[in-house]
């Protein structure tokens, strides 16, 4: 499972790995222990990234990272063209409802 600490180095790949919403962190973060499904638990940490703005800056890259780390655990196929497009959407409709962001995550994948 992921943790924040995972998170903060990977937003350094982009950034600097400096959070801004901690709480919104922590509370995906949390909310993951409490579901099995991946996707649904992959939907919190995106929602904290795109729509909370967990980080200073690099959000919608490390969002984009983690998808994929997801994804690639996961072993599932994806296209990374839909990837790009849903996160556009998430940002852009300002989707913050878990289910509806589960469900275009779950629409990437082949």
């Amino acid at each position: 499972m992921i943790n924040i600490e995972d998170l903060i180095e990977l937003n350094k790949r982009f950034d600097k790995g400096i959070i801004v919403n901690k709480s919104s962190l922590e509370f995906a973060l949390s909310s993951m222990k409490h579901c099995k499904d991946w996707v649904k638990q992959l939907s919190y940490i995106v929602r904290a990234l795109l729509i909370d703005h967990a980080f200073q800056e690099g959000n919608k890259r490390t969002a984009v990272a983690v998808i994929l780390y997801f994804f690639e655990s996961h072993k599932v196929a994806y296209d990374m063209y839909r990837v790009d497009k849903i996160i556009t959407e998430i940002i852009l409709k300002n989707i913050n409802n878990i289910e509806k962001i589960r469900r275009l995550l779950k629409d990437v994948v082949r």
